[in-house]
């Protein structure tokens, strides 16, 4: 049995199924975005495009993490 998804990934499947965007998309835009802080990032995400400041923070978390192991 495969070990379950841990952290901010988690939240991905919701993510998706509740504003129609693959995860890759969401981070494209995260990417994409001038703005550089966690917060400013979460707060853009949740003003700009309606998302609620949990799947905004791990979205977020998750692409910040992700771009410095690089």
């Amino acid at each position: 049995m495969p070990e379950p998804v841990k952290g901010p990934a988690s939240y991905f499947p919701s993510i998706e199924q509740k504003y129609g965007r693959p995860i890759a998309e969401w981070k494209d835009l995260i990417r994409a975005s001038p703005l550089t802080k966690h917060m400013e990032l979460v707060g853009w995400l949740k003003t700009e495009h309606g998302l609620g400041h949990g799947h905004a923070n791990a979205l977020v978390a998750h692409t910040l993490a992700e771009d410095r192991t690089k």
